[in-house]
């Protein structure tokens, strides 16, 4: 039987899903344990992503299901997308994309110490700011972990003038399993391809990554406090559960300011 456009996606889909299940299970543990280590002791574990990457540093937290302990970085000017053009339009932010030395300015924004870590999305794992990002991090001691293409990454060039690129960075290195170039569909009679992986990879990775951090807290006897549904235990003691947890991540992160 043919299977049109919208089955094939859904194949190619679920491939990724199999692939980071069968090889990426060892990576996402390392990862939860440094995330973990790090929250249990007072740490928080910062975020950065550009472009669309925003969206898996925000699926972390705040999110139904997420809890503190995070840290999310995101510069509106790399990826507010919805104008697309005009004022903050999609151009300026992909041309800010590659200026080298906007990362290290960006994190100079903040106060960072031990037991802190930083966790990068990149699909590509090569534009100077990620880079950048990456360097200063490692610079300040924080272990780097990415979630990355390593396919897409490994087939495209350095741009930075380090000749780095980000899985040479970083300590861990989580791949989204999504395959170069990311589109992933041929439709006949359309000579470019459509439907990219990479929101499938990588928010299944921050998720399963989420819930294993989420099982390790609690073993420690230190269990999260959860963003949690009003399906679950009411619109009462939603409301009270995300009031608190907004009160802790406050708490935590009023360092990262240096107050």
């Amino acid at each position: 039987m043919q299977t049109n456009a919208s089955v094939e996606y859904l194949h190619h889909a679920q491939a990724i899903l199999t692939r980071i299940q069968q090889t990426q299970l060892e990576n996402i543990e390392k990862a939860a344990e440094q995330c973990a280590h790090t929250i249990a002791g007072d740490g928080l574990v910062h975020m950065f992503g550009s472009g669309h990457s925003r969206i898996f540093v925000e699926e972390m937290f705040p999110r139904h299901g997420s809890f503190p302990g995070f840290h999310p970085i995101v510069e509106l000017s790399l990826t507010f997308h919805n104008l697309v053009v005009g004022s903050n339009g999609q151009r300026q932010a992909m041309f800010l994309e590659h200026v080298e030395g906007l990362g290290q300015i960006i994190l100079r924004n903040f106060v960072f110490s031990p037991p802190d870590c930083f966790l990068i999305f990149s699909n590509s794992g090569v534009n100077e700011v990620i880079i950048d990002v990456a360097l200063e991090a490692k610079r300040l001691n924080m272990p780097v972990i990415a979630v990355v293409s390593m396919d897409h990454c490994q087939a495209s060039p350095a741009l930075h003038s380090s000749g780095k690129k980000l899985i040479d960075i970083a300590d861990i290195v989580i791949d989204n399993c999504t395959p170069a170039g990311d589109a992933m569909v041929h439709v006949e009679g359309l000579e470019d391809p459509v439907g990219p992986g990479s929101t499938i990879g990588a928010a299944a990775i921050t998720n399963a990554l989420k819930c294993r951090i989420a099982e390790k807290l609690t073993a420690m006897g230190k269990p999260p406090i959860v963003l949690t549904s009003s399906y679950f235990i009411g619109r009462e003691e939603s409301k009270k559960r995300f009031d608190a947890c907004y009160d802790d991540y406050r708490a935590r992160v009023r360092r990262v300011y240096g107050c």
